[in-house]
């Protein structure tokens, strides 16, 4: 994979944007997590049931969350991010503590006729907003808190692991 075939960010988002506010659909995470206050430096690689999403470093103070789906997959979320998306219940074994799931998102499920619309092939990279490359696929979801503020996937079987529709 090379630098000049990974989408950047905000390309991406420029594309994405018109879509999610047309075609997106308002989701909640249902499904609790566990997870941990990082020291800093920790390295971790996300993923997914189809394998490698993306990797990330800890930084001080950010979260290293563990998804309680098939795939178990880890990914880092910063203090003020965490803050806003999950609300503490209890601690279960080692430094991990388990969290309820608040707040929503806007999802788009990536179909033929929305790549094409976007002008992108059935599988490419983009830039996520932790500076690392990101995989997305056909049939996955391309997310965003409902700001549109920034975008990122969430492969197929775990978003429905994870995520239902707000009715």
């Amino acid at each position: 994979m090379t630098e000049e075939k990974i989408i950047p960010q905000a390309k991406l988002l420029q594309k994405v944007r018109p879509l999610l506010e047309k075609d997106g659909e308002v989701y909640h995470k249902f499904r609790h997590v566990l997870a941990k206050k990082a020291s800093g430096g920790e390295h971790i690689s996300t993923v997914t049931g189809d394998g490698l999403e993306t990797t990330n470093v800890a930084k001080d103070g950010d979260f290293i969350v563990h998804n309680l789906t098939k795939a178990g997959e880890h990914y880092i979320v910063s203090p003020k991010k965490f803050k806003e998306k999950y609300e503490h219940i209890g601690p279960v074994e080692g430094d991990f503590h388990e969290y309820k799931p608040l707040g929503k998102i806007i999802g788009l499920a990536l179909t033929a006729e929305h790549l094409a619309a976007l002008e992108l092939p059935e599988s490419f990279h983009f830039m996520a907003t932790w500076d690392e490359a990101m995989v997305a696929k056909i049939g996955d979801f391309l997310v965003s808190d409902l700001e549109i503020k920034e975008v990122y996937r969430i492969a197929r079987a775990e978003f429905f692991e994870t995520y239902k529709k707000q009715e």
